[in-house]
């Protein structure tokens, strides 16, 4: 029978002090898709993408006022070269980062108080798969803005759709500079050299080298560097309205907002395109669209997709019968999601109980909040800095590859010694008030062992006996 401790856990986030049991994990799960929300209310109350890209126009109006005012021998440079005043280069940027944290603490209310913990589990998985990090300045606020209106939609759907959603997003345009990408050949590049420049605006590779290599195909899956140019060239033309640079920004459609993503065909490469053997006739921004949804089809994206869902689900070496299943049902259906989740809840491996995965920082705070009544971290405001301790900042992985999913990434002894103390923190201020004996069967149900039991029972403080709960091997992993 499959248990409910991994559908809790290596499903889901966790159980909830509050949850019950239930005799059927498998349609438990399944009942969650079909129950899932797009849009709770922590989430709904944010700030949308209009008012994000505000605080960017703002903070680029505030740097060309300084460029033009201030005095280079009392100014400061930005990284840019523009002469800034300190104070208000900081409050401008603070305005950015406010959308980075508010939105980052929604996230995490969310997944603690949610009733869906398996697609909350999901949306997680597509947002590192399609990653951006919110380490440049023009990132940080969209970010979150980002995992809500590009992936959370878009689960339960056709992956074309999530691929297109992720790629158009101003966040990835942004992140790969895709907004400053022009067609070598385009009519904005021809004009500059007729002007007299020796060389126009160029071309960046970033967003269809990574498309390929992370998001669909896979490395080393037979595109060659030939394709990714090509690919690249039919990207261009997609911007970001009011927060690109330079030629592209004078030739907006009338009616584009700051913050929308928009199609410029003066900077888009004209010509016919071919791409892993095939030919994309010039068709402005309907050949991209043709290029990423033959890419989202392709025979290696289902296995590539398939592997890596299979690698949550199942551990750092997926058995090649779960893959093969994964693959053929992706193949059969066109990328249909939802129907991958039906075969990854019905595949025995994904309920095995070896190998045991180490839950990342994340999954392991979201279930130690999920198990308790009382709020345990304090301030909103801290919930990026708390993560970035524990070494998962959030929307933060540093590269568009994601965070690794792989054990060793988590399981070392620092990253345990992290965990014990920020454990022993929230027992320390939560005290007599939760009584971890009781707790421990609700939350680790089947897999509670009679050494952690025993280990809890024998605490010398009801502190102590929460710390060596939240520290224990069945806790630790999923």
């Amino acid at each position: 029978m499959p248990s409910l401790y991994l559908a809790a856990n290596r499903f889901g986030l966790g159980r909830r002090f509050d949850d019950p049991a239930t005799d059927d994990p498998q349609a438990w799960l399944l009942r969650q898709l079909d129950d899932y929300d797009p849009v709770p209310a922590p989430i709904a109350a944010l700030p949308g993408r209009a008012a994000i890209a505000a605080s960017y126009v703002e903070y680029q109006d505030d740097r060309r006022a300084m460029r033009r005012n201030a005095p280079d021998d009392v100014a400061q440079k930005d990284g840019t070269g523009a002469a800034m005043d300190p104070e208000l280069q900081r409050l401008s940027r603070s305005a950015i980062r406010t959308h980075y944290v508010d939105a980052a603490a929604a996230r995490l209310a969310n997944a603690v108080a949610t009733s869906t913990p398996f697609p909350e589990r999901l949306v997680h998985f597509w947002s590192n798969h399609f990653a951006v990090s919110a380490d440049k300045l023009p990132v940080i606020g969209f970010a979150g803005n980002y995992e809500f209106e590009a992936i959370r939609p878009h689960i339960m759907g056709k992956f074309s759709d999530l691929l297109i959603a992720a790629v158009r997003h101003p966040a990835m345009l942004l992140y790969l500079d895709q907004a400053q990408s022009f067609g070598p050949d385009s009519p904005v590049s021809d004009r500059i050299r007729a002007r007299g420049r020796r060389q126009a605006p160029g071309l960046n590779e970033n967003l269809a080298r990574e498309i390929m290599e992370l998001h669909t195909l896979g490395v080393r899956t037979g595109y060659t560097q030939a394709d990714v140019t090509a690919f690249a060239k039919v990207l261009t033309g997609l911007t970001v309205a009011g927060l690109g640079r330079g030629a592209g920004q004078r030739l907006m459609p009338a009616g584009a907002a700051d913050g929308d993503t928009v199609f410029i065909a003066p900077l888009h490469e004209p010509g016919a395109q071919s791409i892993i053997g095939k030919r994309y006739a010039q068709g402005g921004a309907d050949q991209a669209e043709a290029v990423l949804l033959d890419l989202a089809r392709h025979p290696a994206t289902a296995r590539h997709v398939a592997t890596k869902l299979a690698r949550h689900f199942s551990g750092d070496t997926p058995a090649p019968a779960l893959v093969a299943r994964l693959e053929a049902d992706f193949l059969r259906t066109g990328g249909d999601l939802t129907s991958l989740y039906g075969t990854l809840v019905a595949a025995p491996e994904a309920w095995a109980a070896e190998p045991a995965m180490f839950k990342p920082p994340w999954d392991w705070t979201v279930s130690v909040m999920r198990s308790l009544k009382l709020p345990a971290l304090g301030d909103r405001q801290n919930v990026p800095a708390l993560f970035t301790q524990l070494g998962q900042p959030i929307w933060r992985p540093g590269s568009p590859a994601g965070y690794d999913d792989l054990v060793a990434t988590w399981a070392g002894s620092a990253a345990l010694m992290q965990r014990v103390e920020l454990a022993s923190r929230i027992a320390g201020r939560i005290g007599d008030r939760v009584d971890a004996r009781q707790l421990a069967p609700l939350i680790l149900a089947d897999a509670l062992t009679t050494q952690t039991a025993q280990a809890v029972a024998r605490a010398d403080s009801p502190g102590q006996a929460l710390a060596l709960l939240y520290a224990s091997p069945a806790f630790l992993r999923r």
